[in-house]
């Protein structure tokens, strides 16, 4: 069996690129993936897989036709917050292949904000023609019960990605805090400011050092760059490209502050101290789900000191989840790979 994964993949977001090498090891062994890729040469030395553009019609088409299942490999890939395109891209590509006749799969989903009527319907149709569904939170999972439509919720499948250490890193000084954040509009150059002059205060009062981690960087290694002189000697920006080394980061690091929602899964999973940036409904969502301490943006404190205060705080007396509580998700979130091999038609 051939089996066509669409997602964000080959865009170099280290999130959706976890969401690939999550879904290509928990595929069944006998079901050859091919992957649909905004840069199809580095996601075929990556990982080894056949790949193709993912905006090039004719590629969509031939690959369609090639395979008989079609996944969309899990994130937000079904809203409009942020593209009104992004629905309609992977909605037209699912009902394509349903019309087809191949099995199709909406993986560890996270549904929405759907804040036009269009995309709501668009979206209600296409998860109702689908074998399986799986979604990776209770929000995404309420609007599917209001739509009737069968699905199953577990954790988002990043959660059991196989970490991989990165070498030399151990070199570093210790103890270690990561940062990772991006542009984004409400990151306005004020917080930026604010955050930066708080993280400053902060390596200073903890002796820490700072591990600038930036997960896309079209988006993050720009920010990295305008924070990391203020702090020096007492920095780096480490930029990794394969999902299972940026995973492996967070081994080493006593604390993450996070706006990207895979860099706090990530943290989290690898039994770090983590505090979150929200921009996102997503993030907030984590943060209430694993009661994660943290702001939204919006609602950043003005002062940089009571920034630092609260993460210092937290640095000395937060608590990391159990490792009850991390191989709970970690057990939990291989559900995904029971929902592929069910829909598969795997034992």
């Amino acid at each position: 069996m051939r089996a066509l994964l669409s997602g964000y993949y080959g865009k170099g977001n280290g999130g959706d690129e976890a969401l690939l090498a999550t879904l290509l090891q928990m595929l069944p062994p006998d079901v050859t993936p091919v992957v649909l890729s905004g840069n199809p040469q580095e996601t075929q030395n990556r990982y080894g897989v056949e790949a193709y553009e993912r905006m090039s019609f004719l590629a969509v088409i031939q690959a369609l036709r090639s395979c008989d299942a079609l996944i969309w490999g899990g994130g937000s890939l079904i809203q409009d917050a942020t593209s009104a395109v992004s629905p309609f891209y992977y909605g037209s590509m699912m009902t394509l292949a349903q019309k087809m006749g191949l099995k199709t799969v909406a993986w560890a989903q996270g549904i929405g904000p759907l804040e036009r009527s269009v995309t709501r319907w668009l979206a209600r149709r296409t998860f109702a023609g689908c074998t399986k569904v799986s979604v990776r939170d209770r929000a995404s999972a309420a609007l599917l019960s209001d739509w009737q439509i069968p699905h199953i919720l577990a954790p988002d499948p990043v959660w059991a990605l196989e970490s991989k250490p990165v070498p030399g890193f151990w070199d570093l000084p210790a103890p270690r805090v990561a940062v990772t954040l991006r542009s984004h509009p409400q990151l306005t150059p004020a917080r930026l400011a604010n955050l930066t002059r708080a993280l400053v205060a902060f390596q200073k009062a903890t002796q820490t050092f700072i591990v600038l981690l930036p997960f896309q960087k079209a988006q993050d290694l720009s920010i990295a760059q305008a924070i990391q002189p203020a702090i020096k000697d007492a920095s780096q920006i480490l930029s990794l490209e394969d999902p299972q080394l940026l995973k492996g980061v967070f081994r080493g690091v006593e604390m993450a502050i996070g706006m990207r929602l895979h860099s706090l899964i990530m943290a989290a999973s690898e039994g770090c101290r983590c505090f979150a940036l929200s921009y996102d409904p997503k993030v907030n969502r984590l943060m209430e789900d694993l009661d994660m301490p943290g702001w939204n943006l919006v609602n950043l404190p003005d002062d940089p000191n009571a920034i630092s205060k609260t993460w210092i705080e937290h640095y000395a007396n937060g608590d990391p989840l159990s490792s009850e509580k991390i191989q709970f998700l970690v057990d939990r979130a291989l559900i995904h790979r029971e929902v592929l091999y069910a829909a598969l038609g795997k034992n």
